[in-house]
C-alpha cells in the first residue's frame, strides 16, 4: 500500500511540475530578467542567485550555463525534482494520517495534508525568510542564509506537526473547535519566539526596485501553491477512485452473503 502510495504521489509531483513551470514562466520570467538587468548593470563580476521558492542560494563567478537555457530547461529539471521530491514525501504524510483524521475521505485527507505541507515548508518559513531574486545577497553569506532557511523549515514542520497532535489529544477534553485553536495559539506563540531569536537577513542592495521584488515574491509564493495544490487535488482524486474500486468488489461479495444467509430455509 505504502509503495503505490509513494509511486503515486511521485507521479503527480510530475504533473505538478509542469503546471509550475507554466506559472513560473508566465509570473516569475520578466522579474527575474529585471533583477538581471539591475545586476550587470551594478555589479557584473558577482552573480547571486537565489533558487525560486525556495530562497535556495548558489554563487558563480561565470555563467557557463546561457541564460536561455536556464530560464527553461534548467527551471524545468529544477521544478520537477522538487515537485517529485514534494509529491513522495507527500504520500509518505498521507499514508501516516490516513484514517486518523475522523470522517474525512481520501480527498479531504490530502487537502488536509497538502495545506499543511504547504504551510510548513514554505509559507511559514518565506515569511521569515523571504524568496529573492538575483542580484539580491551577499555571496558570502550564501553558506549562513542557507542554514537559516533550511532550520526555519525543520522548525515549521515540527511547530505544524505538534500542533496537529496537541489538537487531536486536546479533543476529548475541550471538543474539536475549541481544541483547534488552542493548539493553534499554541504553535503560533512557539513560531512567534522563533521569528524573534533567529537573526534577521536584510541584503536588498540600495535602488533595487521594490515592485520588482514584491512581483517575484508573489510569482514564488504562485509556483508553490500550484505545486502543493496540484499534489493535494490530484492524489486525493487518485486516491479516492482507487478505493472506490477495491470497496466496490467487496460489496458485491457482501451483498451476495447476505442474500444467501436470507434465502429459503
Amino acid at each position: 500500500m505504502a509503495r503505490t502510495l509513494l509511486i503515486r504521489g511521485m507521479l503527480v509531483g510530475l504533473v505538478a511540475a509542469v503546471l509550475a513551470f507554466i506559472v513560473a514562466k508566465t509570473l516569475g520570467e520578466s522579474q527575474i530578467g529585471h533583477a538581471i538587468t539591475f545586476e550587470s548593470a551594478g555589479e557584473s563580476s558577482t552573480h547571486a542567485h537565489e533558487a525560486v521558492g525556495l530562497a535556495a542560494h548558489a554563487h558563480e563567478e561565470s555563467e557557463p550555463v546561457s541564460r536561455t537555457v536556464q530560464s527553461t530547461l534548467g527551471l524545468f529539471t529544477g521544478l520537477l525534482l522538487f515537485s517529485v521530491a514534494i509529491g513522495g514525501m507527500f504520500a509518505l504524510a498521507y499514508a501516516c494520517v490516513q484514517g486518523r483524521l475522523g470522517t474525512l475521505g481520501p480527498r479531504g485527507t490530502a487537502a488536509l495534508v497538502a495545506l499543511a505541507g504547504f504551510t510548513a515548508v514554505y509559507l511559514l518559513p518565506d515569511l521569515k525568510y523571504p524568496a529573492n531574486p538575483p542580484a539580491i545577497g551577499n555571496p558570502d553569506t550564501i553558506g549562513r542564509r542557507t542554514v537559516l532557511y533550511f532550520l526555519m523549515i525543520l522548525i515549521s514542520v515540527i511547530v505544524v506537526v505538534g500542533t496537529g497532535v496537541a489538537a487531536r489529544r486536546l479533543t476529548g477534553r475541550l471538543g474539536g473547535w475549541n481544541a483547534t485553536i488552542a493548539a493553534a495559539v499554541g504553535g503560533l506563540v512557539v513560531l512567534g519566539v522563533v521569528y524573534a531569536v533567529l537573526p534577521h537577513v536584510h541584503e536588498t542592495p540600495e535602488g533595487f526596485p521594490a515592485d520588482v521584488l514584491w512581483r517575484f515574491r508573489i510569482a514564488s509564493l504562485a509556483i508553490q501553491a500550484t505545486v502543493w495544490a496540484a499534489i493535494g487535488l490530484l492524489f486525493g482524486t487518485l486516491t479516492e477512485r482507487a478505493f472506490r474500486r477495491t470497496a466496490a468488489p467487496t460489496s458485491a461479495i457482501g451483498a451476495i452473503g447476505a442474500a444467501g444467509a436470507a434465502g429459503p430455509g
